[in-house]
């Protein structure tokens, strides 16, 4: 087993010394065995590092390092545990971000301009790098660019975007309330630690909660599309019928 001084632990883990004496000060590394005033490190505390390292990366906090640390060393499956996290946190969406330039922005929405980008920012649907943008749904941005294209006005999209986000919250956080009342209270309301077997369990529910929640979505939107065109080409229809539409030959729409 190599064995490494403080200098040399850190280099290969990819770190800093004094990151490694703050996790030490911590309780997340073991302390080193000692050489007389010699602190010598083994490759457990390097492989200890490296995955303090992938947490941090992942986005957890030292506390919550430390708790999932914690139960690895009490014997819980630190997999299992990820595992769970990452059925929670990963993204709903296989849709791959995108970059554009400004004037790739404007040959896709004609009439574009700085406050449509900033407002557009503010809402998440796009986000200014330098001289580019990342789009986080490119899906979304080409079917903005469908509707200018068909005549939607450009000044009309982000309103219209903003309030799809709110009824598409409210539908998400119905479906959530749902599955979590009857699906996952078992689990949520729970006062003892859950076993690994309960956590795995937990994470194959949600993962099979999410292609129902979009089916169901899918289903439902289709319908409602059906009966509000319908109604629409209705309402055109009893226009057009009018009879004093027919007398005056009025055209317009009403």
């Amino acid at each position: 087993m190599t064995d490494y001084r403080i200098d040399d632990l850190a280099r290969h883990a990819g770190t800093t010394v004094r990151n490694v004496r703050a996790y030490q000060d911590r309780g997340l590394l073991p302390p080193p065995r000692r050489n007389g005033r010699v602190g010598i490190y083994s490759e457990v505390h390097l492989a200890r590092l490296r995955l303090i390292g992938q947490l941090l990366d992942r986005g957890y906090t030292l506390a919550n390092i430390a708790e999932l640390l914690d139960a690895w060393e009490r014997g819980r499956d630190l997999q299992t545990v990820l595992g769970l996290e990452n059925v929670v946190s990963s993204p709903w969406s296989d849709e791959v971000p995108a970059y554009i330039s400004f004037a790739e922005l404007e040959e896709l929405l004609p009439g574009v301009d700085r406050r449509f980008v900033e407002r557009a920012a503010r809402l998440g649907l796009l986000e200014v790098e330098g001289d580019r943008l990342r789009v986080p749904s490119p899906r979304l941005l080409h079917a903005g660019a469908e509707l200018v294209a068909a005549g939607v006005p450009i000044a009309s999209l982000l309103d219209h975007a903003r309030a799809l986000r709110r009824d598409m919250e409210r539908i998400a956080r119905r479906f959530v309330r749902l599955a979590a009342f009857h699906a996952l209270d078992r689990y949520l309301r729970r006062t003892e630690e859950l076993s690994d077997d309960e956590l795995s369990e937990l994470g194959d529910l949600v993962r099979r909660l999410r292609p129902l929640a979009q089916m169901a979505v899918d289903a439902e939107l289709a319908r409602a599309m059906e009966r509000q065109t319908l109604a629409l080409a209705g309402d055109r229809m009893a226009h057009l019928a009018d009879p004093h539409h027919l007398a005056t030959g009025d055209a317009s729409a009403p």
